[in-house]
């Protein structure tokens, strides 16, 4: 076993001095991944489908990112641990920090149980504006009109707005004319290719996701009267 505190060679790395040496002793396939990083072997089990194995890096602003090695083939990058516990086919999902585990002294071990979260929870605890998943912010979504096919951008900041959004996201004959705000027509050219990249997330303008603007269910985006399957798997885990 890869013992967390004798990579050595990596120690002149300034993520060295992240952890103490007893808060990382025994985890299996720890190192520093650079400057701002550490990283560790990682994994999600399914009943079904057995265990998803990954790589956790923890950066020292708070951001935890895993890149899925559960096939040869899988090509999961920079998943936030919510969408890596959902990739791996976890059934009781949305627990992320219970069913994420790292290998310590021979054992699986859940992440909460770690030091590893260390800087994931201080950054969480100094966000006034964060959901109860750690997230900032609901990053704009874009839905395509049945009618032209154009695209059209959904601010998601408040309750009400992701209500709209996610209405028509169900809503097989959306179009244009049903926009909540900003009236619009068909006949409107739609945001360039250019504009679009450009999502609300509070960390960089042109991110293409990441655990500060995506959100995989809270209760700001899901709804207990929706009779969506979403919006019920939801309610009903948020109640067990």
């Amino acid at each position: 076993m890869a013992n967390g505190v004798n990579n050595n060679e990596n120690n002149s790395n300034g993520s060295a001095a992240m952890f103490s040496e007893e808060e990382v002793k025994d985890i299996s396939g720890f190192k520093c991944g650079g400057d701002d990083h550490v990283q560790v072997t990682c994994g999600c089990t399914s009943h079904r489908y057995g265990d998803a194995v990954g790589t956790l890096k923890v950066f020292i602003n708070g951001d935890l990112q895993i890149s899925c090695e559960c096939t040869p083939g899988c090509d999961e990058d920079k998943l936030s641990p919510a969408a890596f516990e959902k990739h791996s086919g976890r059934e009781t999902s949305r627990k992320w920090k219970n069913n994420i585990w790292v290998i310590v002294d021979g054992e699986k071990v859940a992440l909460f149980k770690t030091a590893l979260l260390k800087y994931y929870n201080k950054a969480l605890s100094n966000g006034s504006n964060r959901s109860q998943a750690g997230r900032v912010c609901h990053r704009d979504e874009f839905l395509r009109c049945t009618q032209c096919n154009k695209h059209r951008r959904f601010r998601l900041r408040t309750k009400e707005e992701c209500r709209s959004y996610h209405d028509a996201f169900i809503d097989a004959n959306w179009n244009c004319s049903d926009m909540p705000y900003d009236k619009i027509t068909c006949d409107d050219d739609e945001e360039r290719a250019s504009r679009r990249v450009y999502r609300g997330c509070v960390r960089s303008p042109t991110c293409r996701g990441c655990t500060s603007c995506v959100c995989f269910g809270c209760a700001t985006c899901r709804f207990s009267d929706c009779p969506c399957q979403t919006c019920i798997d939801f309610t009903m885990n948020s109640k067990a």
